[in-house]
């Protein structure tokens, strides 16, 4: 499948740097032009390598011009980590010829599944937290980062309704799977606010258990509010700048995770560059006050 994948773009002319703890913003079409023409402040990107599984086109031309200035970070939305089957060959080594080109500093993928008998969903469907889908997960992670030669990052996933055969809580079932597999954790805010306003617990008990030393990177984002009959529903929809309330539980994390880059997620309506810079410079004012306070 993979064969030739890619093979009409050169590597590109850079040295291997790790992602500062300042804060990326995720990689639009619509600021390609606008990046490089103003080469901005700011400390990193990332990009889903699903979209850069094709081989040459424009796409790969400015990513390799970017890549020349920044650092990388992978976020994948494809692999099915939670799946019950096995993660697809191809598809980790289409991901692999990615790596070997652009050498992100960081590659993440989200605890989630999304394939069933080789039919792909348009989703990221979660998991119960049980002793069966940790051992499925914990398989897949282990295959994942054997294949591609590195450690990956996990992140927590948002929800919207909780599965009665759960047994253990996520906090606990997600620091059990970086124990067994060796990767990390991107730790998403905004998902455990969103979490933790659908079911109803304390987002700042959830963060206190989360251990700084084992984030890699976090996520922060926007997000919708519903209501479905009776019941206010909050969507991890990334379309809207980030909440007051996202940006208290930040600042306080951040006091503890002082090397820690950050990433601002902005994929459905999008804004224009210099509205998503403006939010990555929030991030970096609210971290750089956090990180000082911590000290």
């Amino acid at each position: 499948m993979t064969q030739g994948l890619l093979k009409s773009i050169s590597s590109p002319a850079f040295s291997v740097s790790s992602i500062p703890p300042r804060a990326g913003v995720g990689l639009k079409a619509e600021h390609y032009r606008n990046i490089l023409e103003t080469s901005p402040d700011i400390g990193w990107f990332e990009v889903h390598p699903e979209n850069y599984m094709g081989a040459g086109g424009p796409p790969h031309e400015y990513l390799e011009a970017i890549r020349c200035d920044y650092p990388l970070s992978l976020h994948g939305v494809g692999l099915s980590l939670g799946s019950a089957e096995p993660v697809n060959a191809d598809h980790l080594e289409c991901l692999s010829v990615l790596i070997d080109l652009y050498e992100p500093a960081l590659v993440s993928e989200h605890v989630s599944w999304c394939v069933l008998g080789g039919t792909y969903f348009n989703d990221l469907l979660p998991l119960p937290y049980t002793s069966e889908t940790m051992d499925a997960l914990c398989d897949n992670i282990s295959r994942t980062q054997e294949a591609l030669g590195r450690p990956i990052l996990i992140e927590n996933p948002s929800t919207y309704l909780e599965f009665a055969a759960s047994q253990i809580p996520e906090p606990e079932f997600l620091l059990e799977v970086v124990r067994r597999t060796g990767c990390g954790l991107l730790l998403d805010i905004n998902n455990v606010f969103v979490c933790a306003r659908n079911h109803g617990f304390d987002p700042q008990e959830y963060l206190a258990q989360i251990p700084a030393d084992l984030v890699g990177e976090i996520h922060m984002a926007g997000h919708a509010v519903e209501t479905k009959g009776n019941r206010e529903l909050r969507i991890d929809d990334h379309g809207s700048p980030v909440i007051d309330e996202v940006w208290e539980l930040y600042s306080d994390y951040m006091a503890r995770a002082r090397h820690v880059p950050t990433l601002i997620e902005w994929d459905r309506h999008i804004p224009t560059w210099d509205v998503l810079l403006a939010e990555a410079h929030k991030a970096d004012a609210k971290s750089t006050i956090a990180r000082a306070q911590g000290a």
